[in-house]
């Protein structure tokens, strides 16, 4: 029970690394009606470098990283980082190339973003778990609340908040 609810909120927590402030999957159930809509140029980027650290700073202090945790907390961070920069790159072409998809390119456009979003978890999961497994018992139990105030807010259609 532990692990399955640690696994779901592992996938919340990156699904939310990667889409707050409006991100790539997140604008899924629209995205027909995007590609119908011409774009006249293409959106700035939605992650900026600073956001994205601002994310693994916040993670990073709410889980009371301590220097024998620094290298397994840096391997997360990076794989969080270009995870992050893969996604990013992808959406920008989904919004650079909006205007004039077809309902297949757009699918196709669509299933790239979806298969990086599931490349990456499949590089981070690992990394945390061994970060995870070096935790002590209440930076384990923080992280569990963390990710699940994360699952929480997924659930309800809100963004998760900073603190």
């Amino acid at each position: 029970m532990i692990a399955g609810t640690f696994s779901r909120n592992l996938i919340v927590l990156t699904t939310a690394s990667f889409l707050t402030v409006g991100g790539a999957l997140t604008a899924a159930p629209g995205a027909f009606a995007q590609a119908a809509t011409p774009a006249a140029t293409p959106k700035p980027s939605r992650h900026s470098d600073a956001a994205v650290e601002a994310r693994i700073k916040r993670l990073h202090d709410q889980l009371k990283i301590t220097s024998a945790e620094s290298a397994q907390w840096n391997a997360v961070a990076q794989i969080m980082r270009d995870n992050e920069r893969q996604i990013d790159d992808l959406t920008q072409v989904r919004d650079k190339e909006a205007g004039t998809m077809s309902a297949l390119d757009n699918l196709r456009n669509y299933q790239m973003i979806a298969d990086a979003h599931a490349d990456g978890l499949k590089k981070l999961v690992p990394a945390f778990a061994t970060l995870y497994g070096a935790m002590s018992d209440q930076q384990k139990a923080t992280a569990d609340a963390v990710f699940g105030r994360h699952a929480r807010a997924h659930a309800a259609g809100k963004k998760p908040g900073n603190g």
